[in-house]
């Protein structure tokens, strides 16, 4: 599990690196032809690995109800989100991952809801979840790549 957590917190890592240095204005900005933008994209990686590690298993989530329905999958933005928020968002990014790890090792995952993906697999356990979690944030870091480029 080690490996699994080291690929999503450098998935992370690199999201936040293409997103390095750009206004707030340029994180909200939806390009022609897309739906969301580069900070809807790093908010759902954050509330997906919520919903898929831990909802599945039938614990509760270390995010709001309002961060969760705010960028979960189906949703889009709203409006602009603010300084506050996406502060909140990169420090919860890292500090999950290490609730994770921590959680992971004590043990507390102890009952999974299998759930089959968009992507067209089944996961039936947090091994398969977390695994299948860290392909979903590289697919979302290609998205911040090209939507950076739109920019």
């Amino acid at each position: 599990m080690n490996f699994q957590i080291d690929v999503l917190k450098a998935t992370r890592e690199n999201i936040l690196r293409v997103m390095d240095g750009l206004t707030m204005e340029q994180l909200n900005h939806i390009p022609e032809g897309f739906k969301n933008n580069l900070i809807w994209n790093f908010g759902h990686v954050v509330v997906t690995q919520q919903l898929l590690n831990y909802a599945l298993s039938g614990l509760p989530m270390y995010l709001s109800d309002t961060i969760v329905n705010k960028y979960r999958k189906g949703a889009k933005p709203e409006g602009a989100v603010s300084e506050a928020e996406y502060e909140m968002l990169k420090k919860k990014a890292f500090d999950l991952i290490e609730v994770l790890k921590k959680d992971y090792e004590a043990g507390i995952f102890q009952t999974f809801k299998s759930y089959s993906t968009s992507y067209k697999v089944t996961l039936s356990s947090i091994h398969e979840s977390v695994s299948f979690n860290n392909a979903h944030e590289a697919l979302h870091l290609g998205t911040v790549m090209a939507l950076r480029k739109l920019i």
